[in-house]
């Protein structure tokens, strides 16, 4: 991997939790401030981890793992399944995409990841809804009923994740990144995102997926997620689809002609249910970004 990339990753949920806070109840985070719903980047990086060896039979070193008593396998013993650090990163694609910090006894790893995310932030104010129901399974102490289930969703929540794949920082420490792990790497956001079907987080859905390519060494646009803006006639609380908006993306649109000598090229992919707006009017990926040596993504 030579060439710095962005990387703009759009997707939704609906009636979901997209990442519970664990010392709040397990609700779904919120900027107090804004209304704004948050998803943290390792949220993302355990979504792209779990669908790569998962899915794709990949090694990844952040794994849960546990052996036939239950127990999770530590760092101690994780690290024993290598010879040394150069087999890990050899071996582990998720080390190579996002680094990793270890310290156990007599070993240490250190290394920043070339790839990095930002928080995701939704594109809209969100409400957070509290269902409580009941199961029929009794509880130990009353057996004569089922008992009580409680959680908190949030009804939609359309969240935009920024990273940057930097050239440098593999470079400079050794990592051999490659094409093909980028490539993977989108894959994991698209097709992980789609596949986790778990009881908070599914019916989520991939919108929108760009990754520019620069040319240019040592330069990239920086904040992608800051130029686009999800556009409804509805309050932002009573959104409840993909549908009751149109993303508008022509910030982003200019901002990418007006550094167009410095782009290589754009790899894209778009749900069919996204309605795309520049200069106010639908347009398409393609039509939006001509004259861009512009990409489909493959999967």
């Amino acid at each position: 991997m030579k060439n710095r990339s962005e990387i703009l990753f759009l997707y939704d949920v609906t009636d979901a939790n997209p990442n519970g806070d664990p010392v709040d109840e397990n609700k779904p985070r919120i900027d107090e401030e804004t209304g704004v719903n948050i998803v943290t980047d390792v949220r993302l990086k355990r979504t792209v981890r779990d669908y790569l060896h998962d899915f794709k039979g990949l090694d990844v070193f952040i794994l849960e793992i546990r052996d036939s008593d239950g127990n999770l396998k530590t760092k101690e013993e994780r690290i024993a399944d290598f010879k040394d650090n150069a087999d890990i990163v050899k071996k582990c694609i998720d080390v190579r995409l996002f680094g990793a910090t270890i310290a156990v006894r007599d070993k240490t790893l250190t290394l920043t990841g070339p790839v990095q995310f930002k928080f995701g932030r939704s594109l809209h104010r969100v409400n957070m809804m509290y269902v409580k129901g009941t199961t029929v399974m009794p509880s130990q102490q009353d057996k004569k009923q089922g008992t009580f289930t409680e959680k908190y969703i949030l009804p939609y929540s359309l969240i935009a994740f920024y990273g940057i794949v930097n050239e440098n920082a593999a470079a400079t420490q050794g990592i051999d990144l490659t094409e093909q792990d980028i490539m993977y790497l989108l894959e994991g956001l698209w097709n992980g995102t789609k596949n986790l079907i778990s009881t908070s987080k599914a019916g989520q859905m991939p919108r929108l997926l760009l990754q520019v390519v620069y040319k240019e060494k040592n330069f990239h646009l920086g904040e992608l997620d800051k130029r686009i803006k999800f556009v409804s006639d509805k309050n932002d609380e009573e959104i409840r689809d993909i549908k009751d908006g149109k993303l508008d993306i022509t910030e982003l649109v200019n901002a990418l002609k007006a550094h167009k000598d410095a782009i290589e090229k754009i790899n894209y992919k778009v749900d069919e249910r996204v309605i795309l707006v520049s200069d106010e009017v639908e347009v398409s990926i393609k039509e939006a970004l001509a004259g861009f040596n512009l990409s489909e993504l493959p999967f």
